[in-house]
């Protein structure tokens, strides 16, 4: 199946999870990803590198969030994040693809944190804003 576009996008504070909507087969589905997973797949240079060779590895994320998403055309979102980042655009291919892989993205994401010593918890204590 090719990447289909979705019909809605709600981002959950609370819990800090994008849902994204589609029409699948006339049936409306829904799927969640955390901002945190979103953060530290970010299709951007600064975190992707221009190889692989070249990605850093994000550290600290488990409290990130969302501050606005801007769509991009009819074919990408702009998410902006509450640490500063925002930069690289999830295209819908993209969002459809970590969808389709989450949990092994997840996986492994865990396993490079525990291969390189490092933490989802950040550094200092998460400030709350208001």
């Amino acid at each position: 199946m090719s990447a289909p576009m979705p019909t809605g996008v709600h981002y959950h504070q609370r819990s800090r999870e994008l849902a994204l909507t589609y029409d699948i087969d006339g049936e409306q589905q829904s799927f969640r990803l955390s901002a945190e997973m979103l953060r530290v797949y970010s299709p951007s240079a600064e975190v992707r590198g221009h190889s692989p060779e070249q990605a850093v590895l994000q550290t600290g994320m488990k409290y990130i969030g969302l501050k606005n998403i801007t769509a991009v055309g009819n074919y990408a979102l702009k998410l902006h994040f509450d640490d500063g980042h925002d930069s690289g655009l999830y295209t819908y291919a993209y969002l459809w693809e970590m969808i389709e892989h989450r949990e092994l993205w997840w996986d492994d994401y865990l396993h490079e944190l525990k291969k390189a010593n490092a933490s989802r918890e950040p550094l200092g204590i998460p400030l709350q804003r208001q």
